[in-house]
C-alpha cells in the first residue's frame, strides 16, 4: 500500500496519498497528536475543509502557502489541504527568529501565511487561528482538479549553517517516493506506529510523517515536545514502534535506562552525525535496540541512506543508500571513482533494480520568483565521503568546511568522532581560526556539563588516534552549542567563540 498502487512505475498524486487507507482502514488512526487523534476518515475531511478554506482565499494552483505552526493535528491538515488544490507547501519554523522567519517569507513571496502563536513576521496576507477555523468551518469544497506528480509541491529550507538558507523545490513525485521506497524495504505496514519529535515545518519531517505512514496504512504521533522526559512519556503513551530522533536526544535517553521504551522496534538517529559511543550506550540502556544512523539531504529529499533493520552496523558509517538512489564519490573533475575512495557524495537515479529511473533531481531553487535548475549530472551534495562496493555510505565531513592547516586538510567531523569518544564530552564542534603564519588552525568548542574539562587529556585523546596536524590547538567549553531545529550545531558563530577563548586563555 502506497501512493506507488502497488505499481512502482506508475506513481499516483500527492492529492491521493490516504486512498488506500480510506478504502481500507477509514476508522483506523491516522495521526495522533497534543490535541487528540484523527483517523482517516477524520484527516480526509479536515484535509477537504483546508482545501476550501484555502481556495476561499484565492490560493490557486501553483501558489505558495507558508505555514507557522506547531506541531499538532492543525499542520497536518492544511500539508493536505494545500496538496489537494495543486499549491506549494513551505514551512517556516517557530523557533526562528523573527528575522529569519520574514527572511524565509520573503524569499518565497507566499500568497497566504497561516500564522500560529510565534509567527512573529510580517505578511500582507496572515490568517490567524480563529480566522482559520472559521474559514475550515463554513468553507464550500475546493473543485477536483488534475494533478502533474512532477510539479511543485513544496519547498524546503537547507539548514544555512554556513550562511543564508536556500529554498528547495520539491516535486510531488519526490515528496512520496522517500515513503514508498522505506516502506517497502523495511515491509511497515499498518502496525507503523511512527513518532518524531522535530518541527513538521522541515519539509523532510513532514515526508516522514504523515506522508509515508499514510502510505504504509500506519499512524503519525506528532510529539508537541523534545525533552528527554516527553520524548519518552510519548513513546510509552502512544506505544511508538519507529521514533526518529537527533544525537542528543539518544544522548539523554542513553542515560535514562528505566524509561519505557519498550514498544520501539525501531530508532532512527539524524540530523547530525551519530558518534559510535552513543549508538552502544543506547543499546546497553534499551534492551540492545541499536539506533539506525541515516544520512539524509534536504535536495533528496529525506533519507539517502540507512542501517538495514535489526542490530547490524559498520562504525563510522551512515547505513545503506536506498534502492532508488545511486551514490557515489567523485574527484574535483567530476570523474566517477571507484567503491570506497574518498571523495564528493554525488546523487542519481539508479539504474537498475524495481526503483530504477523514478528518482528525479530536485526542481531548483526558489529565488526572484521562479524556479532555478539545478546544474545537470549527478547531484552534488557537498559532503566528503565514501561509498563501499556494498553500497554503505561513510561521510568525512562538509567540503565546505574543510579547515587548510599549513596546506593539509582537516576535515572537522574526523576530529569531532574522536573527541565524542570521551566519557566528559556531549558534544563537540570543530571549527577554524584563521592564524597569520598556518593560514588556519584547529580548534575544538566543547559542550560538556563537567565545569572541569581536561583539555591536556582531550588533546592526549586526538594525538593517539590523529594525526599531529589534526589535533585541536584552541579550546573552548560551552554548557550549550547553538543548534537549529534538526539538532545540527549552528557553526557560523563557533569562529568567534573560539577566538575570545583564545584571546581569555593568552
Amino acid at each position: 500500500m502506497d501512493s506507488f498502487s502497488g505499481n512502482i512505475r506508475a506513481p499516483r498524486p500527492l492529492a491521493t496519498v490516504l486512498d488506500d487507507p480510506l478504502r481500507e482502514r477509514p476508522g483506523a488512526p491516522a495521526i495522533i497528536a497534543a490535541s487528540g487523534t484523527w483517523t482517516y476518515a477524520d484527516l480526509d475531511e479536515q484535509a477537504a475543509r483546508a482545501a476550501g478554506a484555502l481556495w476561499s482565499l484565492g490560493v490557486r494552483p501553483g501558489d505558495r502557502v507558508a505555514a507557522c505552526l506547531p506541531n499538532d493535528l492543525g499542520i497536518v491538515a492544511a500539508f493536505h489541504g494545500v496538496q489537494r488544490i495543486g499549491a506549494i507547501w513551505i514551512g517556516i519554523g517557530e523557533a526562528n527568529s523573527p528575522a529569519e522567519q520574514q527572511y524565509l517569507h520573503d524569499l518565497c513571496d507566499p500568497a497566504v501565511v497561516l500564522a500560529g502563536p510565534r509567527w512573529a513576521g510580517s505578511a500582507p496576507r496572515t490568517v490567524h487561528p480563529d480566522h482559520w477555523a472559521d474559514l475550515t468551518a463554513r468553507a464550500d469544497p475546493a473543485p477536483a482538479l488534475a494533478h502533474d506528480i512532477d510539479a511543485p509541491a513544496g519547498i524546503a529550507f537547507t539548514s544555512g549553517t554556513s550562511g543564508r538558507p536556500k529554498a528547495v523545490v520539491h516535486s510531488q513525485r519526490n515528496l512520496l517516493l522517500p515513503g514508498a521506497v522505506v516502506r517497502a524495504t523495511r515491509d511497515w505496514g499498518p502496525d507503523l506506529r511512527r513518532g518524531d519529535s522535530f518541527p513538521l515545518t522541515i519539509l523532510n519531517m513532514m515526508v516522514l510523517s504523515t506522508l509515508t505512514t499514510a502510505q504504509a496504512g500506519g499512524c503519525a504521533v506528532i510529539m508537541d515536545r523534545r525533552d528527554v522526559d516527553g520524548v519518552a512519556e510519548w513513546i510509552a503513551t502512544h506505544r511508538v514502534t519507529v521514533w526518529n530522533g537527533a544525537p542528543a536526544q539518544l544522548y539523554d535517553l542513553a542515560r535514562r535506562p528505566g524509561a519505557n521504551l519498550g514498544s520501539l522496534r525501531e530508532v532512527w538517529s539524524g540530523g547530525s552525525d551519530t558518534p559510535d559511543p552513543v549508538r552502544t550506550a543506547f543499546a546497553a540502556a534499551h534492551h540492545s535496540l541499536v539506533p539506525r544512523t541515516t544520512y539524509g539531504l534536504t535536495e533528496a529529499p529525506t533519507v539517502v541512506a540507512i542501517d538495514p533493520p535489526g542490530a547490524d552496523w559498520t562504525p563510522g558509517s551512515s547505513g545503506r543508500v536506498l534502492p532508488h538512489l545511486d551514490v557515489a564519490a567523485y574527484d574535483d573533475e567530476n570523474r566517477r571513482l571507484p567503491p570506497g575512495s574518498l571523495g564528493e557524495l554525488r546523487l542519481a537515479a539508479a539504474t537498475h533494480g524495481p526503483w530504477a529511473e523514478l528518482w528525479r533531481p530536485t526542481l531548483g531553487y526558489w529565488s526572484d520568483g521562479a524556479v532555478h535548475p539545478p546544474e545537470p549530472g549527478p547531484f552534488a551534495t557537498g559532503d566528503i565521503g565514501t561509498v563501499d562496493a556494498e553500497g554503505r555510505l561513510s561521510v568525512l565531513d562538509r567540503k565546505k568546511m574543510v579547515i587548510i592547516r599549513g596546506g593539509a586538510n582537516v576535515y572537522p567531523l574526523e576530529v569531532e568522532r574522536v573527541l565524542a569518544t570521551h566519557p566528559r564530552v556531549s558534544k563537540v564542534a570543530v571549527c577554524p581560526v584563521p592564524d597569520e603564519r598556518l593560514g588556519q588552525k584547529v580548534a575544538a568548542v566543547v559542550e560538556s556539563d563537567s565545569s572541569t574539562v581536561d583539555f591536556a587529556e582531550l588533546a592526549n585523546l586526538c594525538r593517539r588516534e590523529l594525526a599531529g596536524y589534526k589535533v585541536p590547538e584552541i579550546w573552548a567549553r560551552v554548557d550549550a552549542l547553538p543548534v537549529n531545529a534538526m539538532g545540527k550545531v549552528e557553526r557560523t558563530g563557533l569562529t568567534a567563540l573560539a577566538v575570545t577563548a583564545q584571546q581569555e586563555n593568552r
